[in-house]
């Protein structure tokens, strides 16, 4: 495990979540097609996966195609879920050798059916995997994902399961796309963009975050370690002070 010796393994965030930004500025520098840096891109999340998997971080989430992205040309739309259903297809056995499991968050009905097809394949095949939970967010927007929560909810009040007073903080995150999975520790930004861009607001309010100019195409496993090591000289108080935590 060279470059992972700066690392405490043993304060690892259990669930880092990723906005993959960059791949088109990336593309559009070397005067190539905005594909072209989506395809890059692909090697990048190759690349994060496995040293998640190698130093033992539970938890990846992958802003991979966002609500918004829809509005994009149709050329790249079409572009990109061509590159995400070849990357299905060509990791399944990847996943299974080295222990991944794949789930998704999202509006999985608005993929096209070929594409929803060979997610769902995968999410099934690899489903009793334990290393790594690999989540790509797709067709996915964290307002969105909020509003089916309340509306689920908002039915169970109607149909009198329970009264407006039992909402909790627990009860929205239970309904939420992520319910099966902690909220992650670490949120990593690519491409020099400092915004959410919609994604996980709900559970980044206690994540750390970490902005970078690096490109995603260029994001590799050194850049990387050195968010982990950025992440880790961080004191995480949620609310509380230094002294208390001390005296813990």
């Amino acid at each position: 495990m060279s470059g992972t010796c700066t690392i405490d393994l043993n304060r690892l965030p259990r669930h880092v979540a990723i906005i993959m930004d960059g791949n088109g500025r990336w593309a559009q520098k070397r005067k190539q097609p905005r594909l072209f840096g989506h395809r890059a891109g692909a090697q990048s999340v190759q690349n994060i996966v496995e040293t998640c998997r190698e130093i033992g971080i539970e938890y990846l989430t992958l802003y991979a195609f966002s609500s918004e992205n829809w509005r994009r040309p149709e050329q790249e739309v079409s572009g990109l879920m061509t590159i995400l259903k070849n990357y299905l297809e060509s990791e399944l056995a990847r996943m299974q050798k080295n222990d991944i499991r794949l789930m998704s968050i999202g509006d999985r009905q608005k993929l096209p059916d070929t594409v929803r097809e060979s997610l769902e394949r995968v999410i099934e095949a690899t489903s009793g995997n334990s290393k790594l939970t690999l989540n790509l967010a797709l067709s996915y927007g964290g307002r969105d994902e909020i509003v089916r929560a309340v509306r689920a909810i908002s039915a169970r009040c109607l149909q009198g399961e329970i009264v407006p007073e039992q909402v909790s903080d627990q009860m929205i995150s239970e309904n939420l796309d992520t319910s099966c999975m902690p909220d992650p520790d670490l949120l990593i930004r690519t491409g020099g963009e400092a915004r959410l861009s919609n994604f996980l607001l709900w559970q980044v309010s206690y994540a750390e975050i970490y902005f970078t100019e690096t490109m995603w195409p260029d994001f590799r496993r050194e850049v990387f370690l050195q968010a982990l090591l950025e992440y880790q000289s961080r004191e995480r108080r949620f609310g509380r002070t230094g002294e208390q935590l001390l005296c813990e």
